[in-house]
């Protein structure tokens, strides 16, 4: 019988459940025997702990480490000491743990083992985490950060709304969006009905040069948009709720100075990263999405060694069921949410400005298929064409690359 790394006796697993303050590890050796069983502090002291502990065990044979996150000062540390990490999903843990126990039993210390022992059955079956450039890092870092300013954008765009509608509805109707600058100038400037009720289209005129008004619409127009939307509550509920809508202005622009800031910074990283003029060729995509995609992606080209592979990372390859004369085909819930939404904006833009992508997109439409689905269809043609320009480091030849026409 052929004898196995995870056969091996110098073979040595890892598992590390790691917390805010502490961290219990838990190390077994090729037959599942505990070695050690430890809590660690999450300090400089603590790490230089692990560091001990782990080359203690790395000098006497191969040694893998277990963890349940992909990102982070430990996963950093671990990599950068060379260790061969695994990131097991919570998911993947929380299912191993009925193979030792039967009660929903739970603690640090038994968390550690199954994340040591899954990683010694399982190991041969999956991929360790890939160490990223520095510039990669940096990239995959800020488009992060700036998806959350995003989140709390609107959560901070829903309270002003609700707050408007509570007194003060007319701002509500008058520009495209109420996150605009130019909104949110105008609730500022006219804060409450009565104030709004004042403006007349001179007025209206002399607000939009003064703020770089710079959209089609008449002041005219924005006048006839305001006048029908001149509710008012009651004075009490007036002064209470215009102190919050000014308070939630403030916040809003300074949310969206933020995004500005993360997106002039990401514009010379993604410029200057090796990858970024091959995700920047494609039609749809410009700073945000390939910056998103860069840092979701990495660099190890092993990482997805098949389109289908990155399919089932984003999400757009569907889930088949199938059992006795059941089968069914399903949406994947279980992928990496980022790279998820920022194809669904690559197409939101592609079906927009690129014929091609029109095309097929309509043509889905019209076969019944709703919005998302195809547009999800729509960008599993484009994300074998990105594997294929990605994996071989070229960007896209739009010359050189044969559209399929949609199906009859």
């Amino acid at each position: 019988m052929v004898t196995t790394e995870a056969e091996h006796p110098h073979a040595m697993f890892a598992g590390i459940d790691w917390g805010g303050t502490h961290h219990q590890i838990c190390v077994v050796d090729h037959t599942g025997t505990i070695q050690v069983q430890r809590r660690i502090e999450h300090t400089v002291t603590g790490f230089t702990e692990i560091d001990r502990l782990l080359d203690a065990f790395a000098s006497r044979g191969v040694l893998r480490v277990s963890i349940e996150r992909a990102e982070g000062i430990l996963v950093e540390h671990l990599l950068d000491r060379g260790e061969s990490v695994f990131c097991i999903s919570p998911k993947i843990s929380a299912r191993a743990r009925e193979r030792y126990r039967v009660a929903n039993t739970k603690s640090d210390a038994f968390d550690a083992f199954v994340l040591a022992d899954t990683l010694r059955h399982e190991h041969v079956h999956w991929r360790p985490l890939s160490r990223p450039s520095a510039l990669t890092a940096q990239i995959a870092a800020l488009s992060r950060d700036r998806e959350r300013v995003i989140v709390m954008q609107r959560a901070v765009e829903s309270r002003l709304r609700a707050a408007l509608e509570a007194y003060h509805p007319a701002p509500l109707h008058l520009f495209s969006s109420l996150d605009r600058d130019i909104t949110l100038a105008f609730i500022r400037d006219y804060p409450t009905p009565a104030a709004a009720a004042r403006v007349t289209e001179d007025r209206m005129r002399r607000f939009c040069a003064r703020h770089g008004y710079t959209g089609r619409v008449e002041p005219a127009a924005l006048c006839d948009r305001l006048r029908p939307h001149l509710l008012t509550a009651t004075d009490g509920t007036i002064t209470g709720k215009h102190t919050a809508a000014l308070m939630l202005v403030d916040q809003l622009e300074l949310l969206n100075t933020n995004i500005r800031t993360y997106n002039a910074m990401l514009t010379p990283l993604v410029s200057a990263h090796p990858d970024g003029p091959v995700f920047t060729s494609f039609p749809g995509i410009a700073t945000v999405i390939a910056a998103t995609m860069i840092g979701e992606m990495g660099d190890d080209r092993a990482r997805f060694p098949t389109a289908a592979t990155l399919l089932a990372e984003a999400g757009l390859a569907p889930v088949t069921r199938a059992s006795g004369r059941t089968r069914q085909v399903r949406f994947r819930y279980a992928a990496n949410k980022r790279l998820r939404h920022s194809i669904d904006w690559w197409m939101t833009v592609a079906a927009r400005e690129d014929p091609w992508s029109g095309d097929v997109y309509e043509h889905a439409r019209n076969a019944g298929q709703g919005r998302y689905r195809a547009y999800r269809g729509l960008g599993a043609r484009w994300t074998r064409i990105l594997w294929r320009a990605w994996t071989d480091h070229e960007p896209f030849d739009p010359t050189r690359v044969h559209h399929q026409a949609p199906a009859a």
